[in-house]
C-alpha cells in the first residue's frame, strides 16, 4: 500500500439549491405553485406581487423560443459578475398574465360551503335522546368512538368490556340498541350482522330473507340463485325476489355521512379549437404576477452609505428572486411545449374523441421537444388540460398499445372504451364473458388475450359476467 497523487478530469452535474428549486417547480400543480410563490413573496423582501395597474416592471427577461432542459446556472455572488445597473434599468413583461383562463373570460364559481353533521355527532345526538342508564351511556360512547367511516365496529366486545369495566353481556345489550339507531345496522361486526339488523325493521314477512342471510351468504355473493332455491326449498322466482330485496339493503350504513371534501379540478392549460387549429393557452387566473420591489431597486441604484452596507444582502435576495421568476417562466413554457407535442401525436383524439387515442410514451414527447423523459414525467404529474372533449390529466395521453390487423397499434385506453361499450350494450340476461369480449375484439382486428380483457374490465370496476347476470 502506498499514497499517490492523481490528477483526474471529470464532468459532474452539481445540483445547486437553485437547480433543485427549478426541477421542483416542474412537478407542482397549479395550486401548489401559487402557495410556493406566495411563500417566497413573504420571505423575500425584494420579490413583490404586481397588482392591477402596476407598471410592467418585472424580473423576467424576454424568453427564447426554445426552452433548455434545465435552467442555466445564475451568476455566482459578486457585483462584478453581474451588470445590476443594466438589469435595474431594464423592464420586461410579466411572468403571469391573462390568457384563456383569465377572470375576464370566465365567470368565477365558488360554491358555498357549510359544515355538515359528522357521523359521530349524528349518533351521539340520538344517544342523548335515548333513555339509557349511566353505565350504558359510557359503553355507548365508547362504541360510537370506535366506528369506522362505514359504520362497522373496529374493536371486539371483549375489548370494549375490558376497557369500560363492564360485562360482555352489558356491552352486547348496548350494541343491540345502537344497531337500531339511524342508520340501521351501525355498530355491526360483520356484513351479515348488518344486513340482518336492517331486515328486522323491514315491513312484511321477511322470513325467507333472514334464512338466506343466515345460511346462504356465499351463494348470495356469487348469485347462485338456483342453489339458494334448492337449499331453501322455494321456487327460483321466490329466491330471486328475496335476493333482490337484500340487494336494496345498505352494506355500508355510514356511507351517507362520509364527509370527504369534494375536490374540484382546475385545469392548468386550455386547448381551444379555433377553425380547426388547436391553440394552447395557460390558465394563469389567480397566479401572482412577480416584480422587483421598487424600494430595493432604488437602493441598488443609489450611492449612499446605507445602500453600500445593504448591497450584498439585496444582491443575494435579488438573485433568488430572478431565479424564481426564471424558473416559473421555464415551467410555463415547458408545459406549453409538452401540450403542443401531445396534440401533434394525439391530434385524432382532439378532433374525434377518446376512441381515437393512439399509443404514446414519454420518450416520444421527450425526443420531440428535446428534453429528458424525467422532466416530461414531472411536467405531466398533477397537471390537467381542458380539451374540446373534457378535462383530462396529461398522463392520460400516455398509454401502451395493442397490435391490430391494420399494422398499427391501438391505444389501451381505446380498447377499454370498446370493452365498456360492449358491456353496456350486452343482454343483461346473457352477459358477455371475458372470452366473448376477447373474441369480439379479435374479430375487429384487435389481438388481445382473455386475461388482458379481465385486467381491463377490473380496471373499469366492472363485475364478472356471473355477477352481472340477471335471472328474472
Amino acid at each position: 500500500m502506498e499514497l499517490k497523487q492523481q490528477l483526474k478530469l471529470s464532468q459532474q452535474l452539481i445540483m445547486t439549491p437553485q437547480l433543485q428549486q427549478a426541477i421542483k417547480l416542474l412537478q407542482l400543480s397549479r395550486l401548489e405553485l401559487s402557495d410556493v410563490i406566495r411563500q417566497e413573496i413573504d420571505e423575500n423582501p425584494v420579490l413583490d406581487e404586481m397588482l392591477d395597474g402596476d407598471a410592467g416592471d418585472t424580473a423576467a427577461a424576454d424568453a427564447p423560443q426554445e426552452t433548455p432542459d434545465t435552467p442555466e446556472e445564475p451568476a455566482q455572488p459578486g457585483a462584478e459578475e453581474f451588470d445590476w445597473q443594466s438589469y435595474i434599468d431594464s423592464s420586461a413583461r410579466p411572468v403571469s398574465g391573462g390568457g384563456a383562463g383569465s377572470s375576464d373570460d370566465r365567470d368565477d364559481f365558488e360554491p358555498g360551503i357549510t359544515r355538515q353533521t359528522t357521523f359521530e355527532e349524528h349518533l351521539l345526538w340520538q344517544l342523548r335522546m335515548h333513555t339509557m342508564e349511566e353505565a350504558g351511556l359510557g359503553i355507548a360512547e365508547y362504541i360510537i368512538g370506535n366506528l369506522n367511516s362505514d359504520g362497522y365496529l373496529q374493536v371486539t366486545p371483549d375489548e370494549i368490556a375490558a376497557a369500560t369495566g363492564h360485562s360482555i353481556a352489558a356491552v352486547e345489550d348496548v350494541r343491540e340498541k345502537i344497531k337500531k339507531f339511524d342508520p340501521v345496522g351501525v355498530a355491526s361486526l360483520t356484513l351479515q350482522e348488518c344486513l340482518l339488523a336492517q331486515c328486522d325493521v323491514l315491513p312484511g314477512d321477511n322470513h325467507l330473507v333472514r334464512r338466506i342471510l343466515r345460511d346462504c351468504m356465499k351463494d348470495l355473493e356469487r348469485k347462485k340463485y338456483q342453489a339458494i332455491a334448492r337449499d331453501m326449498h322455494v321456487t327460483l322466482k321466490e329466491a330471486v325476489e328475496a335476493c333482490e330485496l337484500i340487494a336494496h339493503l345498505e352494506p355500508r350504513p355510514g356511507r351517507s355521512f362520509n364527509t370527504n371534501a369534494t375536490h374540484y379540478i382546475t385545469p392548468d392549460i386550455y386547448v381551444l379549437n379555433v377553425d380547426g387549429e388547436f391553440i394552447v393557452s395557460l390558465n394563469e387566473d389567480g397566479q401572482p404576477k412577480l416584480k422587483i420591489n421598487s424600494f430595493y431597486k432604488k437602493l441598488l441604484a443609489g450611492n449612499d452609505a446605507a445602500a453600500d452596507r445593504a448591497r450584498e444582502y439585496i444582491q443575494e435576495k435579488l438573485r433568488s428572486a430572478v431565479w424564481l421568476i426564471k424558473s416559473v417562466y421555464h415551467r410555463q413554457s415547458t408545459i406549453v411545449n409538452v401540450m403542443k407535442s401531445i396534440i401533434k401525436f394525439q391530434r385524432d383524439f382532439f378532433v374525434y374523441g377518446e376512441g381515437h387515442l393512439k399509443p404514446l410514451v414519454l420518450r416520444d414527447v421527450a425526443e420531440d421537444i428535446g428534453m429528458h423523459e424525467s422532466n416530461i414525467s414531472r411536467v405531466t404529474t398533477n397537471k390537467y388540460a381542458h380539451t374540446p372533449h373534457g378535462i383530462y390529466e396529461l398522463k392520460y395521453f400516455f398509454n401502451s398499445g395493442l397490435a391490430s390487423d391494420g399494422g398499427e397499434s391501438i391505444a389501451s385506453e381505446s380498447v377499454k372504451n370498446k370493452i365498456r361499450d360492449m358491456i353496456q350494450a350486452e343482454d343483461p340476461y346473457k352477459p358477455l364473458s371475458d372470452q366473448d369480449i376477447a373474441n369480439m375484439l379479435t374479430a375487429e382486428g384487435i389481438h388481445i388475450a382473455r386475461r388482458t380483457v379481465t385486467k381491463y374490465r377490473e380496471m373499469l370496476l366492472v363485475l364478472s359476467s356471473t355477477k352481472r347476470k340477471k335471472h328474472i
